[in-house]
This record gives structure tokens, sequence and C-alpha cells, in this order.
């Protein structure tokens, strides 16, 4: 039988069915095609067989194109927790289930993952990203994109490139000098493209060395696409795209959201004035069809991936507590009468005690924000998993004073009406805040018929006192509280603020009302949008916020102290609150907010065996942490957070987390913290030393090293050997129960007189592996040529650094196990 013919292969049938379709498009149906036809959508040309292309936000699950709970969502751990894994096979499997959910949800493109480094851990998104180590943040994000695709979906890897903070991001100019660009910024970048081949990359908003990354055309033509072989397509982030001519000739793909774009009739008018050559807007067209045609929403090209292809369905509610469990970073664990503190003995005695023990935070804020059909909280699961009796709770210190969303004793609906009070619409609402954004409103209503909109529902108090009520937004407001109006009036947004400011503003209280525990009360709120100011996004962008009875601090404390006082250990949560960590701003401190760090000194003092679970997505200054018997850090843990704990509290699965980010102290020992701009600007002048690189380079000792996460057992590194392409390492369980480790390898590199300026060390590669008690295993971990080498501005290029090198085999930086050498030639 004949071979078939190289023609015949899907891919190239699909480049023949791209070829095609181009062939059939006219100026104004090419311009078209590059312009978001509303929020989440390219638009579609029945005529050549192409459907709408449908994008969602990610990254730990498919919102879809509702901000909407009617249509829940997986709600994996934070991005920060899946690089704690230090599993790339894992998030491939993260990554397939969120393929999954995405193609129920009928999304074409998942707008993931984020791969900017945490340069600062003041990054407003740090939460969002992997890692400080580029290396590391690639590899886990080739595992994320591999599986996404694997399920026929396209990723768009993001924000490329330098997006690591959030002040003034729409028009901050970050300065990067040619080796840290390379080596540090845009490496996971190429890693993701060369091993894992993304169908898509996020264009930044932010300006790199004097160029907005969305007319970037050295960075996205020349290294993107040049140098790296990159063939799919750039998208701006939402409302990113400036100019015509300077985006389609920079390099950009689709500029979104729609209708109101720099493309469209835009492009085409330039087109037709000759400012912009037919031949780059083909080029764009191409990388969209090809797009359509992978993700199967052009008819005439074969997916990427047929359905006998899709992978095994998997199971979202395993996978999320698997994936948080294996992402907890256990970082003390100190003998405290006897024995470690973790796990807890059986017939262990627990008092409880944090305000997000209840009411858990399980994702970060923002664009992140997607609705789970349900949250397991630490009560829940520990209520769960413990013998009846076994376990009290109190709340001993509530980490937010501020107003927040309306959620917890609020059921509450949306109800939509004309201008003349007719209803158009009535939804459910998960909390007080809608969010409907372009066409995203619900069934029945536009934005034309659409007058006003109420929240309205019942309030049922969980305590007695007075409670703050009040408003997120512009435009027009009517609160109303138990029949008590508490305000009537406008709000105004403030010029030159964050084009999304709706979404991150702050809230405003409107008034306050003494009510009783378990009496429930009306609540309305009634909001009309305010006039059109120029905005590009048609939306409706408010909130019902509210404020509980603050008790006196010191009470609340008190109480959890007693409790703590006579329970065989004390479990203390803590963490950060929304206002803290979200997108649209950077934090201007590490400190947990209210009264939690007085909490944790007080249950210290009464109880020995007091853990503390650390409930954030950065790192957060822990001033106790010697005083307490273990501190466990949960990073944002996703919906099966409860579950996941009371697993590894009780010892039935291990804590399998190791840090992807070094913690400090205090904020003053940390060697790169800068996020605001000078004069429009924002200098890297720190070069190639961030992260572990820059605390080696500062000679501060962090609290917790890079790298850092202890388990349940032991282990001892028995040898190591090398070779410049590979280290072998043997290992072995010294310990009484199975266990796993992750051993990471380092290259530090001898003193040379000629050699450029480089960190003490740096990651090389990095293996899991488990073991039975007693048992050992061999791994061998396989170390690439660029980990010798640093670009070369003059030469254009990477230059190997000829020298000797020691390998070190360590479970973290600050504990390396067994060490060898080996010597590089140029």
């Amino acid at each position: 039988m004949a071979a078939a013919s190289s023609t015949s292969t899907p891919k190239a049938l699909r480049r023949e069915a791209v070829d095609t379709a181009l062939a059939a498009l006219g100026l104004d149906d090419k311009t078209r095609l590059l312009a978001g036809q509303d929020l989440w959508s390219l638009p579609a040309l029945p005529a050549i067989g192409l459907r709408s292309l449908v994008m969602s936000d990610g990254p730990i699950g498919v919102r879809g194109v509702r901000w909407t709970a009617a249509d829940p969502s997986v709600a994996l751990p934070s991005p920060t927790a899946l690089a704690a894994t230090w599993d790339p096979e894992l998030a491939r499997r993260a990554g397939r289930l969120l393929a999954q959910e995405a193609r129920r949800k009928g999304v074409h493109v998942l707008l993931a993952p984020t791969v900017n480094l945490h340069r600062t851990p003041l990054g407003g998104r740090h939460f969002e990203a992997y890692s400080e180590d580029p290396y590391l943040t690639g590899e886990i994000g080739t595992g994320y994109v591999r599986g996404v695709q694997d399920g026929g979906v396209a990723t768009t890897v993001k924000h490329f490139v330098a997006n690591d903070a959030e002040t003034d991001r729409f028009t901050v100019n970050n300065t990067v000098a040619p080796r840290p660009l390379r080596e540090l910024y845009l490496a996971p970048f190429e890693r993701i493209v060369r091993n894992a081949h993304p169908w898509g990359i996020m264009a930044a908003y932010n300006q790199v060395n004097g160029s907005t990354m969305t007319e970037h055309r050295y960075l996205q033509n020349a290294v993107l696409r040049g140098e790296w072989g990159f063939d799919g397509f750039i998208v701006s982030d939402w409302l990113a795209a400036r100019t015509t001519v300077g985006a389609i000739t920079g390099g950009l793909d689709a500029a979104m959201p729609g209708p109101r774009t720099v493309y469209g009739e835009a492009l085409a008018d330039a087109v037709r004035a000759g400012e912009v050559d037919e031949k780059i807007v083909d080029l764009a067209v191409r990388n969209i069809l090809l797009l359509a045609a992978r993700t199967g929403a052009l008819e005439s090209a074969p997916p990427a991936v047929p359905a006998a292809a899709l992978p095994a369905t998997v199971d979202g509610d395993a996978l999320a507590r698997e994936i948080a469990r294996r992402s907890f970073v256990l970082v003390r664990n100190e003998v405290r009468d006897g024995a470690d503190a973790l796990p807890l003995a059986p017939g262990t005695t627990v008092a409880l005690s944090g305000a997000l023990a209840r009411d858990a935070r399980v994702l970060g804020g923002g664009s992140a924000l997607v609705f789970p059909d349900h949250v397991v909280s630490p009560l829940d699961g520990l209520t769960a998993a413990l013998p009846e009796g076994a376990l009290t709770y109190a709340v001993g210190a509530d980490p937010s004073d501020e107003l927040a969303i309306a959620e917890a004793g609020f059921d509450l609906t949306a109800v939509c009406r004309d201008v003349s009070g007719a209803v158009l619409a009535t939804v459910p609402l998960p909390s007080g805040q809608i969010q409907w954004i372009g066409a995203d409103l619900p069934d029945g209503v536009t934005h034309d018929t659409l007058d006003t909109v109420e929240i309205t529902g019942t309030f049922t108090p969980r305590a007695s006192g007075e409670h703050t009520f009040g408003t997120r937004g512009t435009g027009s407001f009517a609160l109303t509280v138990d029949d008590r109006p508490l305000f009537d009036g406008t709000q105004d947004r403030a010029p030159g603020t964050d084009p999304l400011g709706a979404f991150f503003s702050e809230p405003v209280e409107r008034g306050r009302l003494p009510l009783t525990e378990g009496a429930p009360v009306r609540v309305s709120l009634s909001h009309r949008p305010g006039p059109g100011t120029g905005h590009p996004l048609k939306g409706v962008a408010f909130s019902l916020v509210h404020l509980a009875p603050l008790r006196d601090p010191d009470e609340l404390i008190a109480e959890a102290v007693e409790a703590a006082r006579t329970a065989d250990t004390a479990i203390v949560v803590v963490g950060t609150t929304e206002r803290v960590e979200s997108e649209g701003f950077d934090r201007t401190d590490l400190k947990l907010p209210g009264h939690q760090d007085a909490l944790v000194h007080a249950v210290a003092a009464v109880n020995p065996r007091t853990v503390v679970v650390v409930n954030s997505g950065s790192p957060v200054e822990l001033p106790w942490r010697n005083e307490v018997a273990a501190v466990l850090l949960s990073w944002f843990p996703g919906q099966e957070a409860g579950h996941a704990l009371a697993d590894v509290l009780r010892g039935q699965e291990e804590p399998g987390g190791r840090l992807p980010t070094t913690w400090p102290v205090a904020l003053a020992d940390v060697p790169v913290s800068a996020t605001t701009p000078t004069n429009g600007e924002l200098p890297y002048t720190e070069g190639v030393f961030i992260g572990y690189r820059a605390w080696e380079k500062a000679g501060t000792t962090p609290a917790y090293a890079f790298g850092h996460g202890l388990g349940y057992t032991t282990w001892e590194y028995e040898s190591v050997s090398a070779t410049p392409d590979a280290v072998t390492v043997r290992v072995r369980n010294t310990g009484s129960r199975p266990g796993s480790d992750t051993v990471q390898i380092y290259l530090a590199p001898a003193p040379a007189p000629d050699a450029p300026e480089r960190p003490a060390r740096w990651l090389a590669g990095f293996a899991r592996v488990t073991a039975a008690p007693g048992g050992s295993v061999e791994v061998t971990v396989p170390v690439e040529t660029r980990a010798y080498q640093v670009w070369d501005e003059k030469a254009y290029g990477w230059k190997t650094v000829p020298g000797t090198y020691e390998v070190q085999a360590a479970r973290s930086l600050a504990d390396v196990r067994a060490t060898t050498t080996v010597d590089i030639t140029a």
C-alpha cells in the first residue's frame, strides 16, 4: 500500500483550508475578523464556514462568556499553588480539565496561563503567576499549555512581556536591559513556545523599552515569530491596543474587546489610504484562521484534536483536591511533647480559629475570578473528617475590617427593568457583585432597553450589632435595608483612572443599622448606570457591599485562646483579603490584615502545639513563625480547600509542595520591591538579580528559601554524578512513612576572571521521586545547554560560559545534600 501524500496530513489540510478561506475574503471581512465583535469573541463568517471564536478568562477555571454563578466552573488552586507542586505533569492534567470545562462552555480560547515572574512580592497579581524562577515557570507553563491543547482548546500565554506589576499598568514603560530581558522575562515564554507550541500569545498593556507591547515589532515579529518560530495568533490584553497602524505592523493579530477597536473599519481605511500593506493584514488573518482550524471552528479544516482523540473525562473535584494537597508547603514542623506537630495523632482534639477557617478565600480577585458550585472551607473539611466533639471553632480574628462584597447570609436576585419600570429579566446572584460587560447581559436584556438593575433579597445576620452597608461602582444608587433608606445619590468615576476601575474601585460606606443575629431583613440596591463617558466598553458593574459588626478584637482573641488552652492542638487559619491581593493594584506591604498576628501570638502562648495555616496567594510576613509548632502554606487552594487540608493535617496525604518563590522575613529585607514608576518609567535596575538570585547577592537570609518544603518523612541523598547534560541522584527514604521529595539541581559557577557577572547559582532542573520507608530511588535530571549560557548583546546570541560548575543536588536552595562538578568548554 502506497504511503499517504504529505499533502493529506491533517496539518496540511488545515493549511489548505486556511489558504482557501483567506482567498475568499475581501478587505472589509478581513479587517472585521481581526476585531472583537463583543467582550469575548471574534465574528463568524458563514460564507467561508467560520464560526465565532469564543474566548474566556482563566487561569484556575473557565468562566465562560458570562460573569455569573448560573453556569458554575470548577475552581482549581491558584497558579502559585500549581507551581508549588513542582510537577509539570500535574499541570498538564490541570490543563486537560480546563479544556474539558472550556468545551462544555463553548469556549475555543483560554486566556491563560500567566507566566510573568515574581519580580517583587508586592505585585498585585503575584498569585496569578507561577514563580520567581524562569525555568520553573517555563516548565509548569509548558505542562499547562500542553494539557489545555491536548483537549483541543487554545491557550494564550500571557502577558507578553514584563507585565510584572499593576501600578500604572496601561502606561508604564518598563526599561529592561537585553540580558535580563532574555535570561529572565522572555525565558518562560521561549521555553513554552519551543516545547509546548501554544496556539496563542497575549500582548501586555505596558511598554518595554519605549514601545507599547501591542506594537512591539522587535519582540513580537523579530523575536517571538522570527527567532522562536511561533506560528499562533497574538491577541491584545483587553483594551491594550492603542493605534491601528502601530498594532498591525507591530505584529498584533486580534484587538480585543469589541465592538470598538483599532481594527475593523479603521484598519480597512488605513489599507485604502496606503498606510498599511494589505499583505500584512493577510498575515494576521491567516493566524486567526489557523486558530479557528486548530480549534474546530473552521468547517473545512480537521481540528488539531479530533473528538476521538480527546483525553478521558477528568473528575474536577478529585483533581482540585489532589492539586491542593500536593501544593501545600509545610515550612515548619517542630517536635512538641515528643512528637512532630503534624500530622495530627488519632484522637487529637482541635481548637480551630480564624475567620478564614469559616469563610475560606479559595481564589484571587480580578479576571481570575470564577464561580464554583461549592466551596469546602477548612471548618467544613475538618468537621467532616474529625470525630464528633473533637473540634471547636472560634473566629478569633477577622482579616477584613473593610466593606466587602455581600456574600455570607445574603440571598440575592438581580431584577432588570426598562425605563417604564417593566421587568426585563430576573436572575439569581451568588453575591452582591454584578459585572455585565458588553453583551454579557441576562437573556432578554440589552444595553438600549436596560434602565435600572436592582439587587434585592434578604440578609440573615450571623451576628447581632451594627452592620455597615455600602456601594461600589459608578452611577446612581438607592440603598434600602430593612425598609430604611440608607442612601440615594450618585458616584462618579475619577478621571484618569484605570479603564477597568469599576472592577477594582474602593467601596463607599452608605449607612449603618443595628440588626439581630438570625433575624432576616429585606435589602435593596437599585442602580442606574451613569451616562457614557467615552469608555470603550458598555457595561453594568457595581456591588452591594457589607461589613459585619466589629467586635472588640481582644474579646475575639480571648475566646480563641480559651478554646486553644484546653485542646491538644490549636489550628489558626490566617490570610489576605481581596483588598490586599487582586488584579488592578499592587500591595503596599506584606503584613496580614487586621488582628491576625495578635491572634497567633496569643494562641501560641497557651498551646505549644499551635499550627498556623496561611491562606494567601503570595508571601506575607510571619512575625510569630518561630513561636508556633508548625506553619503550612495553603495558597489560594481552590474549591476543595477544606477536604485537602483535612487530608494533609490528619496524615492521610503528605504535604507535597515546595516554595516556588522566596518567602521573606520582612518587606524591608526584600532586595527588589519597586512597583511605582517615576515619570512613567520603571527601570529594572536589578538586572539579572531577582528572586533568590537577588537574595544571595544581597547576603540576606529569608524566612524560607526558594524550594523549601517539608514532608512527613526524611531523606538521605546517597550519591550524585553528572555530565554536562544530565545529573543522576540516588536518594533514600530514611523515615517510617512512604513519601515524596523534589530533587532540585542547581549550578554554581566557579569564579573566573573573564566571566560575565552571574548569580551565585540557579535552578537547572528538578524531578519528583517517591519511595517506601527504607526504599531508595535513582533519578536522572536532564540539564540543557542553555543552563550554561548568557545572552551576549554584542554577538546577539546565546554564549556558553566555559569553566567549572559545581552541581548541587538539593532539597531547597538552603539545603544542599550532595555535590559534584562538571567542566564546560566553549
